[in-house]
């Protein structure tokens, strides 16, 4: 499904993000990231999405390759979460989820909020997928971290997305909603059969839920392996 090879990046200021990343994943998986701060977790799931523009490599999506072309297409078929979860405060639930479609409707919808019948009614779904159906007209600054988030994760799924991005979703959530959204991210890739990249920092959680994990360090893949058989020395190649 997703396939990088030998991926570059160096920003501006010498710091080398990415120092030849090579990674396939197969529809249906549950990726972990794992690493430090700057080891490149970051940039890696930005530059499949687009969001950052890479130095060398290249990234192939459903065989095609991702560049300025293919770019819109790749956005109809990937959803991000975001660490600080992106929404816009003074808006409901409802119509926080919708803006997950704004970039499919014409400009004039997009600006006053015009949706049909049908799309709202596809957003009080994704909200009831997160479990949050008795919130969807509450505004989202009124919500708890782990419910905004929630919001954040019905937002990326409302346009049915065969690849989930999630950037450190649970980095500022407490425990116990920290476990809430990656069982929920977990059963939405095994109910609805989307694909998840998902950077962690927390290990026990990345083992429990993920098929797979990868570990960076400064910018490379320092090991590749199952789930189940990750042991404490791998764990501690990349944070040593």
């Amino acid at each position: 499904m997703l396939e990088i090879k030998n991926l570059k990046k160096t920003f501006n200021n010498g710091t080398q993000a990415l120092d030849g990343v090579f990674l396939d994943v197969k529809e249906g998986e549950f990726v972990a990231l794992l690493g430090p701060s700057g080891s490149g977790k970051t940039t890696l799931l930005r530059s499949i999405n687009g969001l950052e523009k890479i130095d060398q490599g290249t990234i192939l999506f459903d065989d095609d390759k991702i560049d300025n072309n293919s770019l819109s297409e790749v956005r109809k078929k990937t959803g991000m979460i975001f660490q600080e979860f992106n929404l816009i405060n003074n808006l409901s639930a409802i119509n926080n989820v919708l803006t997950g479609i704004l970039n499919s409707e014409t400009s004039i919808k997009s600006l006053f909020y015009f949706f049909t019948k049908d799309q709202k009614i596809q957003a009080l779904k994704a909200l009831d997928t997160v479990g949050l159906l008795n919130k969807a007209y509450d505004r989202v600054d009124q919500l708890s971290g782990g419910q905004r988030q929630r919001v954040g994760i019905a937002r990326a799924i409302i346009k049915k997305p065969k690849l989930l991005l999630a950037d450190e979703p649970v980095s500022s959530l407490d425990p116990k909603s920290a476990e809430l959204i990656l069982s929920l991210l977990k059963k939405i890739n095994v109910e609805h059969k989307i694909t998840i990249i998902c950077n962690l920092h927390q290990i026990d959680l990345a083992t429990k839920y993920s098929n797979r994990i990868i570990g960076l360090l400064d910018g490379k893949i320092n090991f590749n392996e199952e789930s189940k058989k990750i042991n404490k020395k791998m764990i501690q190649s990349i944070y040593n």
